[in-house]
């Protein structure tokens, strides 16, 4: 377990945005991680993505980081924003892009 939460710890440091969903960007395996997914391309900002169905083992240890235990999850700049409601209501409400510029130019 500690070596997938030290992988997990240099993925989050590592990018400005990953969503750890079910499936992928491209095939998403849920309707939460779809949707979560539809909104940063709706933003059109570069994101990374993580399979948490995988078998590797970030299924079971994510929630032990992040201490959330639901997918997706969704790292902006190292900091944990939520998962797919949180995502959606900062969208709707315009708060979501301010975070994920700010990130970007960072």
């Amino acid at each position: 377990m500690e070596d997938i939460l030290e992988r997990i710890k240099k993925d989050v440091e590592s990018n400005k945005i990953i969503l750890y969903i079910k499936g992928t960007k491209d095939v998403p395996r849920c309707g939460f991680s779809a949707q979560t997914v539809s909104i940063f391309q709706q933003l059109g900002v570069p994101f990374e993505t993580r399979d948490v169905l995988d078998g590797s083992g970030l299924r079971e240890a994510l929630p032990t980081y992040s201490n959330w235990p639901t997918f997706p999850q969704v790292f902006v700049n190292g900091e944990m924003i939520g998962g797919c409601d949180i995502v959606t209501e900062m969208h709707e409400k315009g708060e979501l892009q301010p975070i994920v510029e700010k990130a970007l130019k960072s």
